[in-house]
């Protein structure tokens, strides 16, 4: 739908991996602004907003677009077109197989090399170039093409993007975010999740604890190697997954041959396997 955000979650797509340090995965990779990801990125476009600092290389199979002050503690290569606000610095070298648009004050430790053109400016900010973009495909009734611009950016259908919501924080020891996160399916990741809501979908690996201000749900099969808390929202924990950690919430729902290895603090009701167990409030 236009006029829906793009980065008002944290949104971790099927099958996306921490592989040594490196974000991985088939889609594309939003980053809003004001964002540290503490480690490096691999997919197919890479587009972040403004000032965003990345401790590691990039490695983009299609575009790279990094707005003004963005810095790479690392090596970035793209295999197609790259965009580089005012004032990014690269702590490494930059290949880009197409075109190279860079704007002034860009600082390349290593320097770069691009097969295609190269055109020095100042690029307009990836927002900014966006709704101009849309508004001009409004504005001349285009709008079969507008939806298919915001499609491709949110709801691709050759794989979902990893979409990190705006002064995010994520590491190898964090994941924090003041928005709600929704992980899917056979992922493998590193860290502490930290939102306002958690949903995590079926046969994930995640090293790290679960903590919302409201709702958490673990799907089916899940391993959470670590505590799964909330301060006012209720957990349900589904079939088949296994918390090696305490859960407490305001309502707990532990589903047939789900597991907890530690305790289970509920403030009202525990559901277990199909019984209900009430509790006073704690």
């Amino acid at each position: 739908m236009l006029g829906t955000d793009p980065l008002d979650e944290l949104s971790i797509p099927d099958g996306t991996t921490v592989e040594e340090h490196d974000l991985v995965t088939d889609g594309d990779v939003l980053v809003g602004g004001q964002s540290t990801v503490e480690f490096g990125v691999r997919g197919h476009n890479v587009i972040a907003g403004e000032r965003v600092q990345f401790d590691g290389n990039i490695e983009a199979e299609g575009d790279c677009r990094l707005d003004m002050w963005c810095e790479v503690d690392g090596t970035v290569l793209v295999g197609a077109d790259a965009y580089l606000g005012e004032r990014v610095n690269i702590d490494g070298r930059l290949v880009v197989g197409g075109d190279l648009d860079i704007g002034d004050d860009v600082d390349i430790t290593e320097g770069f090399e691009a097969n295609g053109w190269i055109v020095i400016r100042n690029p307009m900010p990836t927002i900014v170039f966006f709704m101009v973009y849309l508004s001009h495909l409004l504005r001349i009734g285009e709008e079969e093409e507008a939806q298919d611009l915001v499609d491709e950016l949110t709801d691709a259908e050759e794989a979902e993007p990893v979409r990190v919501p705006r002064s995010a924080h994520v590491s190898d020891d964090a994941w924090r975010v003041s928005t709600p996160a929704t992980i899917g399916d056979e992922c493998r990741l590193h860290g502490n999740v930290r939102a306002t809501e958690i949903t995590v979908g079926r046969e994930n690996n995640i090293f790290g604890s679960l903590r919302a201000q409201g709702d958490i749900v673990v799907g089916p099969d899940t391993k959470i190697h670590g505590d799964v808390t909330t301060r006012g929202g209720d957990v349900t924990i589904e079939s088949g997954a296994l918390v090696l950690g305490n859960v407490s919430g305001t309502d707990v729902e532990i589903q047939p041959e789900a597991a907890v290895d530690g305790s289970i603090r509920a403030s009202g009701e525990t559901r277990m396997a199909g019984t209900d167990v009430e509790r006073e409030p704690e």
